[in-house]
């Protein structure tokens, strides 16, 4: 097997830990957010359901132009090179996210803007943020040594390791785990995408639908009352889903595999020289898990029963992230060529997001109810299609909230929730499916679809398009969820 470049070693003596000052940089892509925002939580009141807005479809526009900016511009001779810097993404999500404040200035003055802010930032955007800036630092400070064959099987090895991760370390870090070695494994071989988009698939969201901090959007149910073991019930959809694409991808792979270059497949015949560096972030790794499970805002924190306050979680978070700079050699994250860039990608360009999809969010809040969804199935699709495209914790959300005003008492097939409330299982089970399965449909379903795109990207593999990607997922996904649908939700 060709060699790739030589790496630091990152036992060197010659090599010296970050200094305190490098923590700046990646607490700076939250700070501002923080403190500026900040004043809003105490003066906003959170509405309950709302009433459709008033020239609705004006508001979305925002929301849809931040979508074909995404989708067009790096398509688009005139843009390509102008979107690849992070100063011009982050300028079109500001403009558009002044534009849904505009709107909503003019329909509801000053607490209209205010309450979108709390909603778009302090509730939604720097939970996200804090979460996926801990787990990409933590994650980038392990790295998976050794000389790996870029084989099919070896291929299929980590796919299905990172999907059976997934769930406990959660999609974000189970991503950022492991794309760096397989990237690494498969530096010299032609044919990269189509292992890139099944880890997307595979690492990035389905694994993920077994526990609540394996999904945002999962999580956020826990915190609504649901069981925290209770996803583990959907073990089979899970099964099915990673069963049929595994296989998919090992026939896919050995086709591919055998047009490769004679160089890759005279590599040596098994891994060599395994190892593992920066193991202290496996113990930064369980600090954010346990912080994600743990610390929930307004209730007692375990064993203390002090009340945990409204950003602690965020806060511990964030000191995780310290503690992972100031403890992890620099040559071990120069092994994975760690770079802020893919998580600052994924800060300005998701900011927009939050912000532009509140009006559509509050189109449903208002009409969701009136959508006439009664069935597994059809609350399997919508909140699965919409996720794709809204992120799939807000949407996951909206339609949990639908399904929870249907039932309002215990019965046959009815969940109880911690709180009292109660749900139908199975429509449950079809949002929780939803919402982690079809985020996998394009890169702004899920936050690490992002970060994977552009880490892959700053590695030399030439991923798809929006639209691209959209193609692949449309052709694999959707008949394997339509089996999903035929076999777990009828």
């Amino acid at each position: 097997m060709d060699r790739a470049p030589s790496r630091p070693d990152p036992d060197a003596d010659a090599q010296r830990r970050p200094r305190c000052a490098r923590i700046a940089r990646p607490l700076a892509l939250l700070a501002p957010i923080a403190f500026a925002a900040a004043p809003l939580h105490a003066s906003v009141e959170v509405p309950g359901p709302t009433e459709l807005p008033p020239l609705w479809w004006l508001g979305s526009l925002p929301f849809a132009a931040m979508l074909l900016s995404i989708a067009l511009l790096p398509l688009l001779p005139a843009t390509a090179h102008w979107w690849e810097r992070n100063r011009n993404r982050l300028i079109v999500a500001l403009l558009l996210g002044g534009a849904t404040l505009l709107y909503c200035g003019l329909v509801g003055g000053g607490a209209a803007i205010a309450t979108t802010l709390q909603h778009a930032l302090l509730e939604e955007y720097l939970p996200f943020m804090a979460l996926l800036l801990a787990l990409y630092v933590v994650t980038g400070g392990v790295a998976i040594l050794g000389e790996f064959r870029p084989t099919p099987a070896v291929n299929t090895t980590i796919l299905a390791i990172g999907a059976l991760i997934a769930s406990f370390v959660g999609t974000t870090g189970a991503s950022m785990l492991l794309i760096w070695p397989l990237l690494r494994t498969n530096a010299n071989r032609r044919h990269q995408v189509h292992t890139v988009v099944f880890f997307i698939f595979l690492v990035s969201n389905i694994g993920g639908v077994l526990l609540p901090i394996g999904d945002p959007p999962l999580f956020l149910g826990y915190l609504r009352g649901v069981p925290f073991l209770w996803t583990l019930g959907l073990f089979l959809p899970w099964l099915l889903c990673c069963g049929v694409l595994l296989t998919l991808y090992l026939l896919w792979d050995r086709v591919l595999y055998a047009r490769e270059s004679p160089e890759i497949h005279a590599a040596g015949p098994r891994a060599r020289g395994i190892a593992l560096r920066g193991s202290i972030n496996l113990l930064w790794l369980g600090g954010v898990v346990a912080a994600v499970a743990l610390i929930r805002p307004g209730q007692p924190l375990p064993l203390v029963g002090v009340v945990a306050g409204e950003f602690l979680r965020e806060g511990v978070l964030l000191a995780i992230v310290a503690a992972s700079l100031l403890t992890t050699p620099r040559a071990v994250r120069e092994v994975n060529a760690f770079s802020y860039l893919p998580i600052a990608e994924v800060a300005c360009i998701f900011i927009g997001i939050f912000v532009t999809m509140q009006v559509p969010l509050g189109v449903l809040k208002a009409e969701g109810p009136a959508l006439g969804l009664a069935t597994a199935g059809q609350f399997f699709w919508t909140t699965g299609l919409l996720s794709s495209v809204l992120d799939n914790a807000p949407t996951y959300v909206v339609f949990f909230q639908t399904a929870e005003s249907l039932d309002r008492g215990a019965g046959p097939g009815i969940l109880e929730l911690e709180g009292g409330q109660h749900i139908r299982a199975s429509l449950l089970a079809a949002i929780s499916l939803g919402a982690v399965f079809m985020g996998a449909l394009t890169y702004i379903g899920n936050g690490p679809n992002f970060m994977v795109r552009s880490i892959a990207e700053r590695s030399g593999v030439r991923m798809p398009s929006f639209f691209g990607f959209m193609l692949y997922s449309g052709a694999v996904l959707l008949p394997l969820l339509l089996l999903v649908h035929l076999l777990f939700l009828r």
